[in-house]
């Protein structure tokens, strides 16, 4: 628990600010977001060539995760389209007629054209775990998460779902959940997961 409590406190404050997308409950699994580190860790940490990225996804109900080798359009259910990032390596598919959008401190990022506030975002943070599994339970991960990351001090988190999946030997931790305050809820999704790659600190058009 203290190595999660740390991982969870050394995410940045603005994260918390940033949560999730609203959606409507459904069992189809959505994608979503990695988070990003800041300039002065990046500095701090100049001289590693590679560095383990940890992916924290919040997302819309419509996205799906997958590794970037996910590209065929064969594999894109209809109405539907993919996002590849063959440099930062992972890919996910969103609905057709969404707009892609600036967002801040994010690597990718669209949205409904109508429905702005249901929305899929990707972004980074840097750890030196090299699975999911290495941040402690996953029901213990995921709570802490959620409470102490995406809910602000007045809302009260509810999780109704976690489930775990493995696509190519990588392990991923999805869940919904509902922040609650006085006369407002949302619901969304959120997947977790661990990979290798090259960390670089993209520049991003902030509106």
């Amino acid at each position: 628990m203290a190595t999660l409590r740390s991982w969870v406190s050394s995410l940045p404050n603005q994260f918390a600010m940033q949560n999730s997308a609203v959606s409507s409950r459904s069992t189809v699994v959505p994608s979503s977001v990695i988070k990003a580190s800041s300039g002065d860790l990046l500095m701090n940490e100049k001289d590693c060539l590679k560095r383990r990225l940890i992916l924290v996804g919040v997302g819309a109900v419509t996205t799906s995760l997958f590794p970037a080798r996910f590209a065929s359009a064969e594999g894109v259910p209809k109405g539907y389209q993919a996002f590849v990032d063959f440099t930062d390596g992972y890919s996910y598919v969103y609905p057709s007629d969404w707009r892609d959008f600036d967002f801040r401190g994010h690597d990718s990022a669209f949205k409904d054209r109508f429905a702005a506030l249901q929305h899929v975002r990707v972004s980074f943070i840097p750890t030196n775990k090299n699975d999911v599994h290495d941040l402690g339970p996953m029901e213990e991960v995921i709570f802490d998460l959620v409470k102490n990351v995406y809910a602000a001090p007045t809302q009260i988190p509810t999780i109704y779902d976690m489930q775990e999946r493995t696509i190519d030997g990588k392990n991923y931790w999805t869940f919904e959940y509902d922040l609650a305050s006085s006369g407002f809820s949302r619901t969304a999704f959120a997947t977790i997961a661990i990979g290798n790659g090259p960390w670089s600190e993209k520049d991003k058009k902030v509106p």
